[in-house]
């Protein structure tokens, strides 16, 4: 929880988002095998293609292990993680077969310290900071996070401007 509330308050001052080169396929994949070795849930990367984005490779593996951790906090049998490049942003999905997320709550849940009510009762339940992180973070990189039904169960769909060789100077 303290790691949590450090990493949103130096994200409310605003600082300025490194910005490299980040295969955010190899990222996922590997927040996916770590996800894979300590639940006893299956998590498919199958749906995973090759994507770079600019940005802040530390921060963006954040929102990965957040969006994934909360997947395996609610999902009954599997966790679903899909990247592609789509109209000039990657767009990545998280997706669990859980209960889902009411369409009433959906904006909701990414303010601090919201947890929905049937999660007050969950042992294993956190103290609604981890998506709170993910929203800010990824707005930090000009990107949108949603979530959709995924029948059963919940899909998180980031949306980040993808890389593209003009950005090089940039970085450097």
């Amino acid at each position: 929880m303290v790691d949590d509330l450090l990493a949103l308050a130096r994200l409310d001052t605003r600082p300025p988002v490194r910005r490299e080169e980040v295969d955010l396929d190899d990222l996922l994949r590997a927040e996916a095998r770590s996800l894979a070795r300590r639940t006893h849930l299956a998590v498919s990367t199958r749906d995973v293609q090759p994507v770079r984005v600019i940005g802040d490779e530390g921060l963006l593996a954040r929102t990965v292990r957040n969006l994934l951790d909360n997947a395996a906090r609610y999902a009954t049998s599997r966790v679903t993680l899909s990247l592609r490049a789509q109209d000039g942003n990657a767009v990545l999905t998280v997706a669990d077969d859980g209960p889902g997320i009411p369409e009433a709550d959906r904006t909701r849940v990414f303010h601090r310290f919201t947890r929905l009510d049937d999660d007050r009762s969950r042992s294993a339940g956190g103290v609604g900071l981890g998506l709170a992180i993910v929203c800010d973070v990824v707005t930090a990189h000009e990107g949108t996070v949603t979530i959709e039904d995924n029948a059963p169960g919940a899909r998180f769909v980031v949306r980040l401007p993808l890389w593209a060789p003009a950005q090089l100077g940039d970085i450097r």
